[in-house]
């Protein structure tokens, strides 16, 4: 019981990582209109989630996950390179880097657990958000497969989110997005751990490019 409660704790949109301050190229998309209502934002989020950082975030947590568990802290160093190089963007790089440093020193701070405190000496300056989640998780050991499930629906509910201040869409439609995408989320979180890193990759280009354009957006909301 404990181990759900505390990941439903890190998850939670009251976790101080300041997850509400971005949008991850959706308030771009909104700007320019591929984003307009919960018929478009439906798919957008679909492929975010299977074909773009969704999917590279719960493979490369799963690979955190098992470096903690192995006490590899080198292993996690060189994986959070990978990760930190991932980002295309460089909002898209803050995103990951901010949100990944502020959940380690929280939950070092909260809940500490044996080996923690040194796999994440390892990770010094920025830190990808996926490899911080993973690394808490591995050090707690807790199992892999709610972890995934739970940070799959974590990103796509901080989305919707951010669509309900920025898009033309209410809460009702927001909650109809996350009921219609939750079993997209279990169903690629059962995929992820037969995955390796060459598995690694995206296909969101749209939103990569949006996300260098909403560095110089005139007026936005959202710091990606």
């Amino acid at each position: 019981m404990i181990e759900a409660l505390r990941l439903m704790a890190w998850l939670s949109p009251g976790y101080p990582v300041g997850a509400y301050a971005y949008s991850h190229g959706l308030e771009g998309a909104v700007e320019t209109g591929d984003v307009t209502d919960e018929a478009s934002l439906t798919p957008w989020l679909a492929d975010v989630l299977e074909h773009g950082s969704g999917r590279n975030d719960l493979i490369l947590l799963a690979h955190a996950h098992a470096a903690a568990l192995g006490e590899d802290a080198a292993a996690l160093a060189d994986l959070n390179d990978l990760a930190l190089a991932l980002a295309p963007s460089r909002e898209l790089h803050l995103e990951t880097s901010q949100q990944g440093r502020s959940f380690l020193d929280a939950t070092q701070a909260a809940w500490g657990a044996p080996g923690l405190e040194r796999l994440a000496a390892a990770l010094e300056g920025a830190v990808a958000y996926p490899v911080a989640v993973g690394l808490a998780a591995g050090a707690h050991r807790m199992a892999l497969a709610p972890v995934l499930a739970g940070f799959g629906l974590a990103f796509l509910q901080n989305l919707v989110s951010a669509a309900l201040r920025c898009a033309p869409i209410g809460q009702s439609a927001g909650t109809r997005i996350i009921a219609t995408l939750t079993p997209r989320v279990t169903a690629l979180a059962a995929t992820i751990p037969a995955l390796g890193l060459d598995d690694l990759g995206s296909a969101t280009l749209n939103l990569d490019l949006g996300s260098f354009r909403h560095e110089t957006q005139y007026s936005r909301i959202f710091r990606s």
